[in-house]
């Protein structure tokens, strides 16, 4: 079995898909509108077979998202080298983003960085 996307409500659609192209390489798909719901769309696609879909409708609820919660917590990016995953977390901090941890190797040995991405969702890379 394989999970066939992931999807996550955000409240500016284009931004978030502008992060997600720019940072971590992702390809969009056209988008999607339903002009009777206003619900709108995006599916976007990294290397393999992962999907993210991001949504946005009017009147969604926008909770504070603490660190440390129940429910989904992050994204993992696997970019491909320490090196890649230093200079994209060095160019994420420049461009206004917090880092949350790392880059550093973490007790079960990933080597990672934590930052909090687009409307305070945490994103992780790692190699």
């Amino acid at each position: 079995m394989k999970i066939e996307h992931i999807a996550m409500y955000v409240n500016n659609l284009e931004a978030a898909k502008e992060f997600f192209v720019k940072y971590l390489g992702a390809r969009s798909n056209e988008g999607y509108h339903n002009q009777k719901t206003d619900f709108r769309s995006y599916f976007l696609s990294f290397d393999g077979e992962t999907r993210l879909e991001i949504m946005n409708r009017p009147g969604m609820q926008d909770e504070e998202k603490g660190l440390q919660r129940t429910g989904f917590v992050h994204i993992a990016f696997r970019v491909g080298s320490k090196e890649k995953v230093d200079s994209l977390t060095e160019q994420l901090k420049k461009d206004g983003y917090d880092v949350v941890s790392g880059p550093r190797v973490t007790g079960d040995g990933y080597y990672e960085s934590c930052i909090v991405g687009i409307e305070g969702n945490q994103i992780e890379l790692t190699v």
